[in-house]
Parts: structure tokens; C-alpha cells; sequence
């Protein structure tokens, strides 16, 4: 059989778009499951019927930091939370997970999960186990890389000093009644924070280059800014003078994260130093939000699969609200050479009219 791979990341799936109220979730991000279960249902049909196809979910498919658990945002994400919030996930979203059911059970297929930042979540074993039962098959996880034929895919967000995990300790145990998910330094943040700056200004974190809002926000919205950087400061002294076993943040870890000084950077320089190895000639990120494209002599390339949510662009040549349902196709020649990638944007059909995104 023909076979081929498809990778998508950032999706940050929310409880939906509804609430159990009828009230709108303000902090959803994924409007597009009709176009997702349309993009599934043509890679398994017509010259693609006959294919092997591997689905590839690379991070942030599920946003665990932006959805409550009984009314409050945590970063104490124990097994049992993190199972009840993604539960949630999987009812306010019964196209998608359909989807990938009916994906699943075309024999020959495969789905494969990378663990990203936004879903971390997905190292306890019961959500692995949870998310196998509701596609009926089992997944292949990979924790933080995947290689393949010369492919390297993960996340992204091993190379940005915020999000960074220690690849040896996952969970949190020690002084703790129960294990709790090892959260980076940005998952606090954003939970602490920046949760708190979207209930006033929901677009915060959908701006893009961040470097550009924050010049705007000093001479547009300047109280808020100054407001923001007093409590940027007293947020930093409160997590280094107030030891807590639920949060291991240290000196040198906000250090890192302060001469860093990017948010969302450009991963196009750690995709060239993997690319390095003689064994790898196509890499994989996501994590950016920006799809991006490029390539080192004839042999070695590298692609962003951007992601399927809303984004704010303030560079001139793209000035305005982009949606992009960008993925990337990795073919297989029949003359049997390497693996090519592709990017891809996924348009979906035509319609008469669809909802307003609202955020």
C-alpha cells in the first residue's frame, strides 16, 4: 500500500464553544471541527483511499491550562483533575473526536500523539488510556520526539527557556499528597497571569510578532501597560521569595526565562542544528503559531505547521486577522527515496454562511 503522514499541532481544543449554560466560552480556541472532519474524511477517500496514513497530533491538541476545573484555572493538575477536564474537552467537541475515531478504525491507519506545553496532561496514563477508549484503537505517544525515516517531529517547546521541561521528571511527588504534573515556569505564568490580562483583553496571547503589541500597548494603552509591568514584577519576586512544593521554579530558571526575552521565537535556528545529523533531512516543529518554511542545501528542510486558531498579525505584510489551517503531508516517493514534506493549508469547502468567531 501507498502510505503517507499528516502532521498537525495547536489546535487547543476547549471545552467548546458552548457551555453547559448555553453561555458562549470566551476562551475557546478551536471554531473549526466541520473543516477538520472534512480535511479527515478527504485523506480517506478518493485517491486516497488506498492509502496507509498516519495521523500525527503534534502538541497542544488539547488546552488543559485554559479550561476550569469546578470554576478554577490550576496549575495543581493531579491524574484525576486532568482526566475530569479532558473529559469535558471530549464532550464539547463530538465532531472532532468522530472524526478521528472513524480515521482510526480504517485499517491501516495510525494515530500518533506528541506531548506538547498546552498538554502536558497527556503524560498521565489515564488520559492516554481515556483517549484510546473514544477513538477505539490505540495510540502511539511520544513524549517529547518522534523519528522516522529521516523525519524529526516534536513539539517545539523543549527550546524556549519558559516552556522547557525536564525530560526526567515529569510529575511532582515529593511533600505532595498525590502526584501533580511537573508544570515549566510558562504554564504557571499563564495560568497566573495571563488568564487573568485575557479577562480584559482576550486577543492578548493571539498577536503576533508580541514584540510589536507590547511597543503598541506603551503608547496606545499605556496605564495597562505599566499596570502590567508592576504586576510582571511583583509576580517574579512573589515565586522566587515563596517557596512552594507544587511549583519548582528557581533563580536560575527565571534568569534563563528574563535574558531569553521571546515569546513565541523563531524555532527555525534549533530546527537547522538538528538538521545537522547526518541521519535527519526533514524537521518538524509547531509551538510558534506561525507556519514557516525553510530549507539548507537540497537535503535539508524544515516546517512549521502553524496553527488552527485565530491570530493577530501586526508585520505589514500580513496586517490583520489570519486564519491559516495550515498542516504539513509527508509523502512517500514510488521510486522509493526519501520522504518529501509539504505544506499545506486546508481550505475546506464552500458555505453559504458559518458562525462569527467571537474573541
Amino acid at each position: 500500500m501507498k502510505k503517507m503522514k499528516l502532521v498537525v499541532s495547536d489546535l487547543h481544543l476547549g471545552k467548546g464553544r458552548i457551555l453547559e449554560g448555553g453561555a458562549l466560552n470566551s476562551l475557546e480556541e478551536f471554531y473549526y471541527a466541520e473543516k477538520f472532519v472534512e480535511f479527515i474524511n478527504y485523506y480517506m477517500s478518493g485517491e486516497y483511499r488506498d492509502y496507509q496514513i498516519e495521523l500525527i497530533l503534534n502538541g497542544d491538541i488539547f488546552n488543559f491550562l485554559q479550561c476550569d476545573y469546578r470554576g478554577h484555572f490550576l496549575t495543581v493538575l493531579t491524574e484525576g483533575v486532568t482526566l475530569s477536564v479532558m473529559k469535558a474537552i471530549v464532550k464539547g467537541h463530538p465532531q472532532f473526536f468522530n472524526a478521528l475515531k472513524e480515521f482510526a478504525a480504517r485499517e491501516g491507519n495510525q494515530v500518533t500523539y506528541v506531548v506538547g506545553n498546552h498538554d502536558q496532561g497527556m503524560f498521565w496514563p489515564a488520559c492516554r488510556n481515556y483517549l484510546d477508549e473514544v477513538i477505539g484503537k490505540k495510540i502511539k505517544y511520544r513524549n517529547i520526539v518522534y523519528f522516522f525515516d529521516g523525519v524529526h517531529i516534536e513539539h517545539g517547546h523543549m527550546y524556549e527557556a519558559a516552556n522547557r521541561l525536564d525530560p526526567k521528571r515529569f510529575f511532582l511527588k515529593k511533600d505532595l499528597p498525590e502526584p501533580i504534573l511537573n508544570l515549566p515556569l510558562g504554564s504557571h505564568f499563564f495560568v497566573d497571569f495571563v488568564l487573568k490580562v485575557k479577562n480584559n483583553y482576550p486577543y492578548v496571547d493571539k498577536i503576533r510578532p508580541f514584540s510589536k503589541m507590547l511597543r503598541w500597548a506603551l503608547f496606545s494603552e499605556t496605564m495597562f501597560f505599566l499596570k502590567g509591568v508592576v504586576q510582571l514584577i511583583l509576580y517574579f519576586a512573589s515565586i522566587l521569595f515563596f517557596r512552594d512544593p507544587r511549583r519548582q521554579v528557581t533563580v536560575r530558571k527565571v534568569v534563563e526565562v528574563l535574558l531569553e526575552s521571546a515569546v513565541f521565537p523563531d524555532l527555525s535556528e534549533q530546527a537547522k542544528k538538528i538538521l545537522m545529523d547526518e541521519r535527519v533531512h526533514t524537521c518538524i516543529f509547531g509551538h510558534t503559531h506561525v507556519y514557516q518554511y525553510r530549507q539548507w542545501g537540497n537535503d535539508m528542510e524544515y516546517f512549521n505547521t502553524g496553527t488552527w486558531t485565530e491570530l493577530t498579525s501586526l508585520d505589514m505584510p500580513s496586517l490583520g486577522k489570519i486564519t491559516k489551517l495550515t498542516y504539513v503531508m509527508v509523502e512517500y516517493p514510488d521510486d522509493g527515496s526519501r520522504p518529501r514534506g509539504r505544506l499545506k493549508e486546508w481550505r475546506g469547502y464552500h458555505r453559504i454562511e458559518e458562525d462569527v468567531v467571537i474573541a
